[in-house]
């Protein structure tokens, strides 16, 4: 149960829950999916990025994506060189919103503070942010925090930002999309959390945990989860 007039902030995932970066993937490796399909593409990103992430925490995303671009075509025997991974690790900030988040976004904004937890690299998402056109209170990201999520120095970094702006636990939620990298650390850290679940149970690109970690709420899109949470007195 979230009690609505106590929560001060929300902070979000970035990456597929406010930004289609399925979408953007796909669209940066179209040569790849015209060959093998946008399944296995997907699957084998997923297979591979959270794994350099976690062996990784102080590559700059962009770095990690440009690895992941060698490992998969390397997976998939493809012609592959450095060129091309950093036009892959480029793509990053032009991955584009779901076309709900911004309404969505504007919508929460008039309740509440907005806040970015993002597995990414300080130059990538000043791109997104453009993109999203919502001024946001804070920005936080892996590269200033030097590691990842599900990493839960994360939260501990995101708790630790909020009270200093005198922001309790029990005044944010945190909403995203992917249970692997999110719902778990959230919830060990004392956070209510909204699985925005894009995916509706089909296999993309991200890692499914098991078992599944608690969620509080769940919503199919970020348009339905503002609806609820500005009326929700």
């Amino acid at each position: 149960m979230i009690d609505w007039s106590q929560v001060r902030a929300l902070s979000f995932d970035c990456y597929g829950t406010l930004i289609d970066w399925e979408s953007g993937i796909l669209q940066a490796l179209a040569p790849w999916v015209s060959r093998f399909g946008s399944a296995k593409v997907l699957a084998g990103f997923g297979a591979v990025e959270p794994d350099l992430e976690h062996a990784h925490p102080i590559w700059p995303y962009r770095q990690v994506v440009a690895e992941v671009y060698r490992q998969m075509a390397r997976e998939l025997d493809v012609a592959s060189d450095d060129a091309a991974a950093v036009r892959f690790a480029d793509s990053i900030a032009n991955w584009p919103p779901f076309p709900d988040t911004i309404a969505a976004l504007r919508k929460l904004k008039s309740r509440f503070q907005l806040f970015i937890l993002s597995n990414v690299d300080e130059a990538s998402i000043l791109g997104s942010l453009k993109l999203l056109a919502v001024p946001f209170d804070g920005v936080f990201t892996a590269e200033q925090i030097g590691s990842y999520k599900p990493n839960p120095r994360n939260f501990d970094f995101l708790l630790a930002q909020m009270a200093a702006r005198g922001i309790t636990p029990q005044q944010i939620v945190h909403v995203a999309q992917s249970l692997y990298h999110d719902h778990g650390p959230a919830q060990a850290a004392g956070l209510k959390t909204v699985w925005i679940d894009r995916t509706q149970g089909k296999p993309g690109a991200t890692r499914l945990p098991h078992p599944l970690p608690p969620f509080d709420l769940r919503f199919e899109t970020l348009g339905e989860f503002a609806a609820r949470a500005v009326t929700t007195h």
